[in-house]
């Protein structure tokens, strides 16, 4: 994994300003991300990471809905966009499958988009990453792109390849995680890439 995450951290290096003003204009993600917030707030453990937070824009997002949240992301030019950006919130240089986190610590995990370019047989060791971060109830919201297939598929991403997966068949290795699947969201986003934006809830065990 770590050749193929050290891959990764210089593509989006070399690619700050492509995501440097990019907002979240998706109605759907906004619902979900809002819904989620909400659901971690009633847990009464604010504490939230943004994992693979980018140039920082839904980490203050989070904020903004009240949670207690942080930014990590593996490129270090993100980390310095979304630190300038958003100077009053805390971010900081991370790796997913070794996360600067204590056990059990989070009421929330938001990994929106950032864990699309990790080929499938790597998946489940950044799963377990995230629920060991997690308070018992704790809430992830897993964002990514969906394929109506019965496999993963892998594709040319704008940045590097990357991978749509069957909602079903995440939504079973978030279980085997630990995890409790509880909410899905799918759309079309009326795009010719070919594929569904998608989005997972689940709960801690």
């Amino acid at each position: 994994m770590a050749h193929h995450q050290d891959e990764i951290r210089t593509t989006y290096d070399g690619v700050v300003e492509l995501f440097a003003d990019r907002l979240e204009t998706q109605p759907f993600s906004r619902a979900m991300i809002g819904t989620f917030a909400e659901l971690v707030r009633a847990t009464g453990n604010l504490r939230a990471a943004d994992v693979g937070c980018g140039p920082g824009h839904l980490t203050a997002m989070l904020h903004e809905l009240g949670l207690d949240v942080f930014g990590l992301d593996l490129a270090p030019g993100m980390v310095d966009h979304a630190q300038r950006a958003h100077p009053a919130l805390r971010f900081q240089e991370a790796r997913m499958e070794s996360l600067p986190i204590e056990d059990g610590a989070l009421g929330g995990v938001l990994a929106h988009y950032s864990m699309i370019h990790t080929p499938p047989g790597e998946l489940p060791e950044l799963l377990a990453e995230q629920v060991r971060v997690l308070a018992p109830d704790g809430l992830l919201l897993v964002s990514f792109f969906g394929t109506d297939g019965q496999e993963p598929v892998r594709f040319d991403h704008k940045v590097a390849p990357a991978y749509s997966w069957p909602v079903d068949r995440l939504a079973e290795l978030l279980g085997a995680a630990g995890l409790d699947p509880f909410a899905r969201l799918l759309h079309d986003p009326a795009s010719d890439r070919g594929f569904l934006d998608a989005h997972l809830l689940a709960r801690r065990s």
